[in-house]
């Protein structure tokens, strides 16, 4: 850790035409290379905090700033990685990865040579000139991150990337996640809705209450690095996992409650 490269003061955050906040209040600290996970039950503003962060949706009041400067449109130092991979079916994996370079003004042979690197860092080498229907869905997300990263963002916001994935793929991606973090040290900011894939990818867990989202706590993730998949069975582990769910209970709970009624 270098500092702190990400940081939120007083942040506000409506959706355009509403007196609604969906975020109120936020104050937050992100430090170069630090990897910080969000949760928080439904409705509590995740999704709204990236877009904040990443110039989509611009705060109300108060200030979002990367290494000092003011966030007030996306730009290159920070990558989104979506849910939804949306990848262009009639391109290939390296063509898809760098697509963001083409758009930049990069010739497309210059684009593919940039990609390189990143299908075998992704596990993606031997699939390279394959078309996205060809692929499965753990696959299809590893070319989503890959895209994300080819353009050497700062800062890496990922929006549940794994949230459609069965169990056990969810389970490898997220080992795999933490490898390719280990090795580019970009600083990333993950939202997701399960606590255990939370706790075992992060520095520190943001928890964020609902309706509207503000900062209830900030939980430190103290297990060693590297991490294996192992962890999740030590008690640490767990302990964790639990204190976070006592903090988001209630709110989760009453929530389920509103939907059911």
């Amino acid at each position: 850790m270098t500092g702190t490269l990400l940081e939120l003061r007083d942040v506000f955050v409506r959706f355009p035409g509403t007196t609604t906040n969906v975020l109120e209040d936020i104050n937050l600290g992100i430090e170069q290379g630090e990897f910080v996970t969000v949760v928080g039950p439904s409705g509590s503003g995740k999704t709204t905090l990236l877009r904040a962060i990443h110039g989509l949706l611009p705060a109300a009041s108060g200030i979002v700033t990367v290494a000092g400067n003011e966030v007030r449109r996306p730009t290159r130092d920070r990558g989104f990685v979506f849910q939804a991979d949306c990848l262009l079916p009639w391109r290939s994996v390296q063509d898809n990865i760098g697509y963001p370079l083409e758009l930049q003004g990069v010739r497309r042979s210059g684009a593919r040579r940039q990609a390189a690197p990143l299908l075998a860092m992704t596990g993606l080498a031997d699939a390279a000139e394959k078309y996205p229907a060809q692929l499965s869905g753990g696959m299809r997300q590893r070319v989503n991150l890959a895209r994300a990263l080819v353009s050497d963002p700062e800062i890496l916001l990922m929006d549940e990337p794994f949230a459609a994935l069965d169990a056990q793929t969810r389970e490898v991606l997220q080992a795999e996640l933490l490898s390719i973090w280990q090795q580019k040290r970009k600083t990333v900011i993950f939202v997701t809705h399960q606590l255990d894939e939370a706790v075992y990818l992060a520095d520190k867990v943001v928890v964020l209450s609902a309706n509207p989202g503000r900062v209830r706590a900030i939980v430190p993730v103290t297990l060693t690095r590297p991490r294996s998949l192992d962890v999740k069975h030590t008690v640490e582990f767990t302990e964790i996992v639990d204190s976070i769910w006592q903090l988001i209970r209630d709110d989760v709970l009453l929530h389920k409650r509103v939907q059911d009624t």
